[in-house]
């Protein structure tokens, strides 16, 4: 098999890993990849298939949430547990869920034409508007906690993360942004928004399963295909860990900055050389 495909499957993979949890558009990156070393990304499957590895490594970052609020919802429902964590876990759920219903729907709706025929430019232009919206709440202090989420809490950040459908508008940044602008401190925002991923990839990699297993790049492409997987499982991890520090010292802006930086480039790029 030629080493070139393998390493630019590779690259692929690496750069959904990195850009996937970070609030810069990993659909964005996949475009701007496409158009400046002409790397096919083999179509949306593909991209499903890179985001279920990126899916494996937040479970992992985020696992012993996850077991605590399963070990809470199991008491709450079967051993009719009613005290304060049990019932605060149920209602955080039930966030969840309100949260990924916007998208869901739309997603389902939108399945046929996400991702055709999306230019740099028009990707350049929505990572200046994720770059905005990072800015606006680069200062945020929210007061909010986990336990203190409401339903208009939860339906703003769902209808948030609906914009980022578009390539180049960031699905944790629409999700960041919506969970600190409603009042969320910068830990509680960043968990709510992972743990939103989980509803909303693992659904996509449902309804589009059937697209992924009927692909007819997998077969041919195995190993590419492996090797990329292996690598945005590790990145993702690793960015999501970065992320977590940044937000921690307060350095969000720096996404900011690295999104108008590229949406001009990438403006620039497409009318100039395209």
């Amino acid at each position: 098999m030629d080493i070139i495909l393998i390493i630019k499957y590779v690259f692929l993979g690496l750069l959904q890993g990195i850009t996937e949890p970070i609030p810069v558009s990993s659909s964005g990156h996949l475009v701007i990849a496409r158009e400046l070393f002409n790397i096919e990304a083999s179509g949306l499957s593909f991209e499903i298939f890179l985001n279920t590895a990126s899916l494996l490594a937040i479970l992992m970052v985020y696992r012993n949430d996850i077991m605590a609020i399963l070990s809470n919802l199991y008491r709450y429902f079967f051993k009719r547990a009613r005290d304060e964590e049990a019932v605060k876990d149920f209602k955080y759920i039930m966030y969840l869920i309100i949260a990924t219903i916007p998208v869901g729907i739309l997603g389902v709706l939108l399945k046929d034409v996400i991702g055709d025929n999306i230019s740099m430019g028009f990707v350049g232009v929505m990572l200046l508007v994720t770059g905005a919206a990072l800015w606006f709440i680069k200062n945020r202090r929210g007061q909010k906690r986990d336990g203190e989420l409401t339903v208009r809490d939860s339906i703003i950040v769902g209808l948030a993360q609906c914009i980022a459908l578009t390539p180049g508008i960031s699905r944790s940044g629409a999700a960041l942004v919506g969970s600190m602008a409603v009042g969320l401190n910068q830990k509680s925002a960043l968990r709510f928004v992972f743990l939103l991923y989980i509803p909303v990839s693992l659904g996509t990699a449902l309804i589009s399963a059937g697209d992924i297993v009927n692909d007819p790049e997998i077969a041919a492409l195995a190993l590419p295909y492996a090797l990329s997987f292996v690598a945005t499982l590790a990145a993702t991890y690793f960015a999501v860990k970065w992320l977590q520090n940044v937000m921690q010292n307060g350095n969000l802006a720096i996404f900011s900055y690295y999104c108008f930086a590229l949406g001009t480039f990438s403006i620039l790029y497409y009318y100039i050389f395209v």
